[in-house]
């Protein structure tokens, strides 16, 4: 049994808005106590951090992190498949590289939990993995394996498949709702089907794969960056009565009164760098606090490696220079992105009985001048200095 003592910092838990000095018990991996002036056990590696600020690990809501990462390039990239606009039937786990450098850079910055998966090329693009930031082989690395279906509206599934009969944003809609009708259909004959196995239906992959979905175990998590995207998908989702997370959100930030009505989770940007497209003409680092401000439950995220993840928590610090709650905007790469990832049950916050993904910085998380003193993921201690050369 592997036991660790945290003395003394002071704890930023992502549940209560106010820190507190407190120790911190970790037991094979999990949070076992907090509290102030606890007993470390005898056989504990006791880190005595007083005066520093402790974080639960820091989570990525979206991204595609293993999939396209750090010099990897067209050749190397594995989250588009470009031959097919209709691919719910891939699984990130399939091509996640372990050793992405991207890994080692955001594990050392506190990341230490991300969703990652396809692309937003396809109209649908197949499932999202969460998973550590650390770890060989990613079966490893696997928080859950099937987190949510990807689809895409907007500019990106028109542009890469204009040529395969995908070139509107109403045929984009229509694709969809083909797939989610036939799928829908499809669970019906195998219900109706029973334990009779003859009168099942000829299997079929893509919509097996869309089965989750249908049957409100997994969201939808569509790439949307524009007002009226954002609106078709929750329109969809309403048709077939599935559950949906709205990723990137770029436009939110200008009908928010409207999205707090829906109580869908959020997830907004990446908002660091050029708007590189028509539809991101209108981003802005207000976006989270604007929608925050309204309601919304909003998540941070850089969509990596749009921006590498190492800079979520600074990106968490420029959404508070631009009018969002400190408190909101740390629980925005913390609790609400596992949340929105559908592992909050596990990382996320400082909480006793979860993994002990845990970061000590000596002094505030959103700010540059800040350094990583330590990193723990599953209790296990991190690099937090890493060079290329030595990956």
């Amino acid at each position: 049994m592997s036991t660790l003592f945290l003395r003394g910092g002071l704890v930023h838990d992502a549940v209560h808005e106010t820190p507190y000095t407190a120790d911190i018990l970790v037991t094979d991996g999990k949070i076992a106590a907090i509290g102030e002036n606890l007993a470390a056990p005898q056989d504990a590696e006791v880190i005595d951090v007083t005066g520093l600020n402790v974080y639960p690990g820091f989570v990525e809501a979206h991204g595609h992190i293993g999939l396209d990462g750090y010099g990897i390039g067209y050749e190397g990239q594995d989250y588009n498949e470009y031959g097919d606009p209709v691919t719910p039937h891939l699984r990130a786990i399939d091509g996640i590289k372990p050793g992405d450098y991207a890994f080692l850079e955001a594990a050392a910055a506190g990341v230490t939990s991300v969703c990652t998966g396809p692309g937003s090329s396809n109209v649908l693009g197949g499932t999202f993995a969460a998973i550590k930031t650390c770890g060989r082989r990613v079966d490893e690395m696997v928080i859950k394996a099937e987190v949510a279906m990807k689809c895409a509206f907007g500019e990106n599934p028109k542009r890469c498949y204009r040529d395969k009969a995908n070139s509107s944003r109403m045929t984009t809609a229509s694709r969809l709702r083909e797939m989610l009708f036939k799928a829908r259909e499809y669970d019906r004959k195998i219900k109706a089907a029973g334990d009779d196995e003859t009168k099942l239906p000829p299997f079929d992959m893509k919509l097996n794969a869309l089965l989750p979905v249908i049957r409100g175990e997994m969201p939808l998590k569509a790439h949307a960056h524009q007002a009226d995207d954002m609106f078709t998908a929750i329109r969809i989702a309403k048709e077939f009565g599935v559950k949906l997370t709205l990723e990137h959100c770029t436009e939110g930030h200008l009908c928010a009164d409207l999205f707090a009505k829906e109580n869908l989770p959020m997830a907004v940007g990446p908002s660091l760098g050029n708007a590189s497209k028509f539809e991101l003409r209108k981003k802005t680092w207000a976006t989270p606090a604007i929608l925050d401000k309204a309601g919304c439950t909003v998540s941070i995220i850089t969509d990596a490696p749009v921006i590498p993840l190492k800079y979520l928590p600074l990106c968490a610090g420029f959404a508070v220079h631009a009018g969002m709650d400190p408190f909101h905007a740390l629980k925005a790469i913390t609790i609400n992105a596992a949340k929105h990832g559908g592992i909050a049950d596990r990382v996320g916050s400082i909480e006793v009985g979860k993994d002990a993904d845990i970061v000590v910085m000596d002094g505030c998380c959103f700010e540059i001048s800040t350094n990583v003193c330590h990193v723990f993921i599953d209790g296990v201690a991190q690099p937090t200095q890493v060079k290329f050369s030595e990956t």
